[in-house]
């Protein structure tokens, strides 16, 4: 018999080994990467950290049952929408240059063109968000772009290595249309695997600010959560980012749990004329990591943004909320503060010069 379980145990690491090989997990960083993420004061005991201790799970809440009620809870009957998600399929390449223009592509993933350069934010182009074709389907109606819709990219820019947020099959698909890739800390690891060259990489730490093409210029800073794409957590580094142009600032928050970085970052960078605030995936199980409405609501005025676009919704079921449930409250809640909420649909441009908008409350259509 314990012949028997240790033969199991094996083939059970081998199997693990053998999957995690693909491609689609990257690399670990290595040599002088490595080094200069050891050199990092946010590296310790071989791993990232946020600024403030952030657990898992928030306080009275066990693994054990979070992973029963995801898996085995009976589940929202608006987990997933009952037909297609709206979306508007707009030709990125026939986009006038001379305007500055903001396309949500879904979840996380937007296109960005601000004087005249472009833009691709956590591009997932795929239908799935996971390193296996058949789990984090994409919803209906959501899926309306593809790596071939992706014109030439001046600045590829992701937030953390997570499958929703990186996502192989497009970074890859993209790579000969990409300028440079801007990343935190050990993230040019999985992109040099797949491909790009080490002189096309951007890779920084927090309160790094990079000069870019047209006097744009961006500044890695903090956020709380964390990352991984096998077993090891924190290996490489999260990130939101200070997007500045001579006439516009942008606020790029990334995944992110409520912390006092937003007052920080708003108090030495602000104010923002737009923050992309991710609102959706959230439980208060895992608070610390992603924020709550109402969080999302006090992170905009902590930053001091003039205007609030959402994202992390409406593509994915990562959370057990409803699937319009992000979009429903933070309107509600941004209009008891008197905050302006812009919710496009997915594909809608948006003039980022216009300054009024007014968009249909898709979501309950």
């Amino acid at each position: 018999m314990i012949y028997t379980l240790i033969a199991i145990a094996v083939l059970i690491i081998l199997l693990y080994f053998v999957i995690t090989a693909r491609e689609v997990f990257g690399a670990e960083a290595k040599g002088k990467r490595l080094e200069r993420m050891q050199q990092s004061k946010h590296y310790k005991d071989r791993q990232f950290q946020n600024l403030s201790v952030t657990p898992s799970l928030a306080e009275g809440y066990y693994m054990p049952k979070v992973m029963l009620d995801f898996f085995f809870k009976k589940k929202n009957p608006l987990l997933k929408p009952l037909k297609d998600i709206p979306a508007v399929h707009t030709d990125l390449r026939s986009l006038p240059e001379d305007r500055d223009i903001f396309i949500w592509l879904g979840h996380s993933s937007y296109y960005m063109q601000l004087d005249g350069i472009s833009f691709l934010v956590d591009p997932v182009l795929s239908s799935y968000g996971s390193p296996f074709r058949f789990f984090n389907k994409a919803f209906a109606g959501a899926d309306v772009f593809i790596p071939e819709d992706i014109p030439h990219i001046d600045y590829l820019i992701i937030t953390h290595d997570h499958y929703d947020h990186l996502d192989y099959p497009t970074v890859k698909a993209i790579r000969s249309r990409v300028g440079k890739a801007i990343l935190p800390l050990g993230v040019g690891a999985h992109l040099e695997r797949w491909g790009y060259e080490p002189g096309q990489l951007i890779e920084e730490d927090w309160e790094t600010e990079v000069g870019l093409k047209n006097n744009i210029k961006i500044t890695f800073t903090p956020a709380r959560h964390f990352s991984g794409r096998k077993m090891k957590r924190n290996g490489t580094l999260w990130t939101s980012y200070v997007l500045e142009t001579p006439s516009q600032k942008l606020f790029l928050g990334g995944d992110s749990g409520y912390d006092t970085h937003f007052k920080m970052i708003g108090e030495k960078y602000g104010p923002f004329d737009y923050a992309i605030i991710e609102n959706g995936q959230y439980n208060e199980a895992w608070k610390y990591i992603h924020a709550l409405p109402e969080d999302v609501i006090q992170a905009s005025i902590d930053v001091n943004a003039k205007n609030i676009i959402p994202v992390h919704s409406s593509k994915f079921a990562l959370a057990l909320h409803a699937w319009n449930e992000p979009l429903e409250q933070v309107t509600r809640l941004a209009k008891d503060r008197n905050l302006n909420v812009l919710t496009p649909m997915i594909g809608e441009p948006v003039d980022l010069n216009e300054p009024r908008h007014q968009f249909n409350r898709w979501w309950n259509d």
